[in-house]
């Protein structure tokens, strides 16, 4: 009997011992999407996969996304994570319904099916998506998790800074982070932050509640900046909260993103505590109302094209960054706009760099080879509000297969990149000293790096002016070589000039668009 007794103890402790040691099983996935839905198209949800999961731990950990801190994070605190399905839709227009059913039914099916069964799921969403019948994108994937997987299932999501947050978003999740930083350069740390704060919960260590405020505003995209007034010193409380007070697990403010016709537009404030949910509510009603606090700041002027290319002509100091707000890439547009190459050709400015998405150019600059003469109209293809094509003569400088590598930390955190086949003219008028650069791609890629041109022999700190189709996001690559950055005024689908839509599910009134 004693011998039985002690054999039965030892297996108790040893089974006892193994449950302790083994690891929650955190499912990891996203459909993501920033969708400028006043841009009258759709996209297709683009389903990314199969993954295997051994080699998608070892890219995400080359990257500074957020999958690279989840990864990270996870395998110090002994979390066992499993990718699931993960899709993709741009930015351009909202979302296709049956692509979108699609890739969600199958994201929920592998959560739900999972054998042995999933303690959690991190979802690596964007925050601004619009579907075709779901205006709140975002809210339909983690309604459809919850359903299936139930209360106590545990949902921590990331969003992008640039995220239109819902009520039901914030009640349907037990964490929502959002990025701190635009430019993006925080995403790893939130991934970090997102798996550290899922061990705590499925050990039993902690009881997220989370509280959401919003003013009555738009914060418009040129003031998003949160590494300079007025944004940042909202931004800046936002991680003291998180520092100085234990109780507070994560606090966000993400900017909103101004191109989604949508009712929850605008910036918002997500406090998420350990189980206090009046401190949760109290600090996200003081960070809503710094925001509203800053509304006077907000007056947007800028030159137009013709004016912002005058003062980089006349500047002594160089080079001078355009940003081309109405053609920004990041926000949803086309990348094929003119208005500021025109205007550049125009004034005979000299020693410039554009980079146009534009196709039908790109292969005829292929075909001519390089040394080979090129003579096209180009850009201003893809719609009637980006400018008409422009007339443009030189010769093809270089043809490259368009990938290029990020080696630093820039917006969004990925390392591998591709504009496509890339070609670079050389426009008639350059001189060897001061040349005239038209960069073509085969698709359009927001210029968050400067190893999108350098890749292509483009050296931008010896140049006079460079074009980069985008609004704050380019600052990370592009400030540290600038004498000067001016946001232009452009026309286009990211108009910066809320006022010249015709919005029409958004709540009123709303500073920023009704005053």
């Amino acid at each position: 009997m004693p011998r039985l007794l002690t054999a039965f103890l030892a297996l108790a402790l040893a089974a006892a011992s193994s449950a302790q040691s083994k690891k929650p099983r955190i499912a990891v996935g996203g459909l993501s999407a920033e969708s400028n839905s006043l841009y009258s198209d759709t996209r297709p949800m683009r389903e990314r996969g199969p993954i295997d999961r051994q080699e998608w731990m070892r890219e995400a950990l080359k990257s500074s996304s957020v999958a690279s801190g989840v990864v990270e994070e996870a395998q110090k605190v002994g979390l066992d994570l499993y990718p699931t399905v993960f899709g993709g839709a741009g930015f351009l227009g909202s979302v296709e319904k049956s692509s979108f059913d699609k890739a969600l039914n199958h994201l929920v099916e592998e959560v739900k099916t999972a054998n042995p069964p999933f303690d959690g799921i991190i979802l690596i969403n964007h925050g601004a998506m619009v579907v075709d019948g779901y205006p709140e994108g975002d809210e339909e994937v983690v309604r459809r998790v919850r359903n299936a997987m139930g209360e106590d299932f545990p949902i921590i999501i990331t969003q992008d800074f640039h995220s239109n947050v819902s009520d039901k978003l914030v009640e349907l999740s037990d964490v929502l982070i959002t990025y701190k930083d635009n430019p993006h350069l925080d995403t790893k740390q939130r991934g970090i932050q997102a798996a550290k704060i899922m061990a705590g919960i499925v050990r039993g260590e902690i009881h997220p509640v989370q509280a959401i405020a919003r003013p009555p505003m738009i914060v418009n995209i040129v003031y998003q900046d949160t590494f300079h007034a007025p944004y940042k010193p909202i931004t800046d409380e936002s991680r003291r909260l998180e520092r100085e007070n234990p109780k507070i697990l994560a606090a966000s403010v993400p900017g909103g993103y101004q191109w989604s016709d949508v009712y929850n537009i605008g910036p918002s404030a997500i406090v998420v505590t350990d189980n206090d949910p009046a401190l949760a509510q109290r600090e996200a009603q003081r960070l809503s109302d710094m925001l509203w606090g800053i509304r006077d700041q907000l007056v947007f002027k800028s030159p137009g094209p013709a004016q912002a290319v005058r003062e980089a002509m006349a500047s002594d100091e160089f080079p001078v960054v355009l940003m081309d707000t109405g053609d920004n890439i990041g926000g949803g547009s086309a990348g094929d706009g003119t208005f500021i190459l025109a205007e550049l050709l125009e004034q005979q400015a000299q020693g410039w760099v554009v980079v146009i998405s534009d196709e039908e150019a790109n292969k005829a600059a292929f075909a001519a080879g390089v040394g080979g003469e090129f003579d096209q109209m180009v850009g201003g293809k893809t719609d009637k509000i980006h400018g008409v094509p422009v007339h443009i003569k030189g010769r093809v400088k270089s043809l490259n297969d368009g990938d290029y590598v990020e080696t630093e930390v820039r917006h969004g955190g990925g390392r591998y990149k591709s504009t496509g086949l890339t070609s670079v003219i050389r426009v008639e008028g350059s001189t060897r000293d001061l040349p005239n650069l038209l960069v073509l791609t085969n698709r359009p890629t927001s210029p968050n790096s400067l190893h999108q041109i350098v890749s292509n022999g483009v050296y931008p700190e010896r140049m006079r002016i460079l074009v980069a189709k985008g609004t704050t996001a380019p600052r990370a690559a592009y400030e540290p070589i600038a004498a000067r950055i001016v946001e232009v005024n452009s026309p286009g689908a990211t108009d910066v000039n809320p006022k010249r839509f015709h919005f029409k599910h958004i709540r009123h009134p709303l500073f920023g668009v009704d005053e």
